[in-house]
């Protein structure tokens, strides 16, 4: 019996959990706080966005907006960060990517203290994580291994293939599967005889943006498979990395697209707001 990994409910789990941490900060006085940064009016970043907003409101954290024109500069985003490093009350900055194309989003993201970077992406935050210091993990990374342990899958001496080496996902993927001593390959687009090495895989991780790619000639009798993927299709419907209806007879456990790894990016998100506050404890 396959078991479908259900991404919506373990993160409103995590944010029930967060819930009655955000009560006990709010007992000493502290009020947690994400400050989000959007410039221009990408229709998916107003989406995110607005998710963002969302979860914020249910978990008890203050939200502040900045949407800002496509037209500012790479000087008055700076001065803005700047402030809010700088301000007391504000526990986390995220500024919201793709970024217009005369912003520097390297700069940009260099110049959130990494005490608030709470998306992890500051090379602080990464260099932290690469040599096992406690900081910042990326949302999606650290939403895959709540997912897995959640369901009680063990990690701890499995053989994990990660398809694709992002920043953003597949390298902080192959770090965390590594601090939970998992055997870890990380396979790209210049990767050789790809089937032969993802299907020794006990844990797939596929995170490579290219729709349903990965067919049941890639997986392992009794796999997990975990799908970071998200496209439309030729229906204009939700669908993954992995191709779902192909792999799923062959598969111990499996993230459906939407519903899988999604949901847990923005609670992770909520969690390394919350770990922010308390550091003001």
């Amino acid at each position: 019996m396959v078991t479908i990994i259900d991404g919506k409910k373990i993160s409103t789990d995590i944010k029930d959990e967060l819930k009655e941490q955000v009560i006990k900060l709010k007992e000493k006085n502290i009020e947690p706080c994400l400050c989000v940064i959007q410039v221009g009016n990408d229709p998916a970043s107003t989406i995110y966005v607005r998710n963002k907003k969302k979860a914020c409101e249910y978990v008890g954290i203050k939200s502040i907006a900045y949407e800002l024109g496509e037209e500012t500069t790479q000087e008055q985003l700076m001065d803005l960060i700047n402030e809010l490093n700088n301000r007391k009350d504000v526990h986390g900055i995220l500024v919201q990517l793709p970024l217009p194309g005369h912003i520097d989003e390297e700069k940009i993201i260099r110049a959130i203290s990494p005490e608030k970077d709470v998306d992890g992406f500051h090379p602080e935050s990464v260099g932290r994580l690469s040599i096992g210091q406690k900081g910042f993990i990326s949302c999606t990374p650290a939403g895959v291994i709540q997912l897995l342990k959640r369901y009680g899958i063990e990690i701890e001496g499995k053989e994990c293939v990660i398809v694709g080496r992002s920043n953003i996902v597949g390298k902080p993927m192959a770090m965390l599967m590594l601090r939970e001593n998992a055997t870890v390959t990380v396979c790209h687009s210049r990767t050789r005889n790809l089937p032969e090495i993802t299907s020794r895989a006990d844990i797939l991780i596929v995170a490579m943006g290219k729709p349903r790619f990965i067919t049941k000639e890639y997986v392992k009798p009794g796999a997990v498979v975990i799908d970071v993927g998200i496209h439309r299709n030729e229906n204009n419907k939700l669908c993954g990395d992995v191709d779902y209806d192909d792999v799923i007879g062959k598969v111990s456990a499996i993230t459906p697209v939407p519903g899988g790894v999604g949901p847990m990016t923005i609670a992770m998100l909520m969690y390394n707001c919350v770990e922010a506050a308390k550091s003001c404890e």
